[in-house]
C-alpha cells in the first residue's frame, strides 16, 4: 500500500504562485510514477504533470508547460508543484496520484487540495 498526503494549496489572485505538496508513505519502493491531476467543477478530471520516481523524467499538459514545474526532495518522498502565473482557469481540486510498478495506470490517490485562482 502507499499512501499520498497533500497539503499547500489555496486562494491567490490571477499571476500569482502557489505550491502544493504530496507526501508518500508506505511501500514507496513500488513506484513508478507520480503524477498530478485536476478536477474543476462540472469537468472531468484531468492530467497536469508527472514524474518518475526514479530516473527523474517529467512531462506536463501542454495546459501548464512553461508555468507549472515539478520537485522532489528525496528525503522526504515528498513531491512539489510550483505553479506560478495561475490563471483563473487553473481553479480546481488538485490530486496527486502514485502508480506502482505492478500497475498500468495511477493506482493510489491524495485526498486533493482546493486551489482557487480570482480574477
Amino acid at each position: 500500500q502507499v499512501q499520498l498526503v497533500e497539503s499547500g494549496g489555496g486562494l491567490v489572485q490571477a499571476g500569482g504562485s502557489l505550491r502544493v505538496s504530496c507526501t508518500a508513505s508506505g511501500r514507496t519502493f513500488s513506484i513508478y510514477l507520480m503524477g498530478w491531476f485536476r478536477q474543476a467543477p462540472g469537468k472531468e478530471r484531468e492530467f497536469v504533470a508527472q514524474a518518475t520516481w526514479n530516473a527523474w523524467s517529467t512531462n506536463y499538459a501542454d495546459s501548464v508547460k512553461g508555468r507549472f514545474t515539478i520537485s522532489r526532495d528525496n528525503a522526504k518522498n515528498t513531491d512539489y508543484l510550483q505553479m506560478n502565473r495561475l490563471k483563473p482557469e487553473d481553479t480546481a481540486v488538485y490530486y496527486c496520484a502514485a502508480r506502482t510498478t505492478s500497475s498500468s495506470e495511477y493506482n493510489y490517490w491524495g485526498q486533493g487540495t482546493q486551489v482557487t485562482v480570482s480574477s
